[in-house]
């Protein structure tokens, strides 16, 4: 068995709706509620130690892509996490796993935001099977960083496509 990943909030390629849309707090632009999907993950390959789960907009208009959530260090006994999970202040999140900065310039969940006019940006929301129970990362660890971390402790992943354009 392979891992899968899958959420209640959308299905593989669908729109993300308003409540995922980054809040007016960003000075972005966008309207949104800015709560994180519910995702849930199965398949979880032997050797497994913890998880890390990133959300990766490729089609950022930055030149490197634009990252809105990575979160290190999920105990490898939880297979999902709730609606909301990605508010700081909602205490929703496993005590022992790390958020780290995204590319808003701090850690949480920050939603999608595509420019005015755009074409249709991905987010790709990834669950790494990590073979160490805790990567070396903090609140302040750069998406860079834990991408580096991850390239060399992956056992395997699964990736789920939300799309969003305005």
């Amino acid at each position: 068995m392979s891992l899968v990943l899958k959420s209640e909030s959308f299905k593989d390629g669908d729109r993300l709706k308003t409540p995922h849309v980054l809040s007016e707090a960003y000075g972005f632009g966008c309207t949104g509620g800015n709560l994180s999907p519910q995702l849930a993950w199965s398949g979880v390959p032997e050797g497994t130690e913890s998880f890390s789960l990133t959300c990766y907009d490729p089609d950022a208009p930055t030149g490197s892509g634009f990252w809105h959530w990575n979160v290190a260090n999920i105990p490898a006994n939880i297979f999902s996490l709730e609606l909301g999970s990605g508010d700081l202040s909602a205490g929703k999140m496993h005590p022992d796993a790390v958020e780290v900065r995204t590319d808003f310039g701090v850690p949480g969940y920050g939603g999608p935001c595509a420019p005015e006019g755009s074409n249709i940006h991905r987010y790709i929301f990834t669950v790494h099977a990590v073979n160490v129970k805790s990567l070396p990362v903090t609140p302040d660890t750069t998406a860079a960083i834990l991408g580096f971390y991850l390239n060399f402790h992956t056992i395997e992943k699964a990736s789920l496509i939300g799309l969003f354009s305005r």
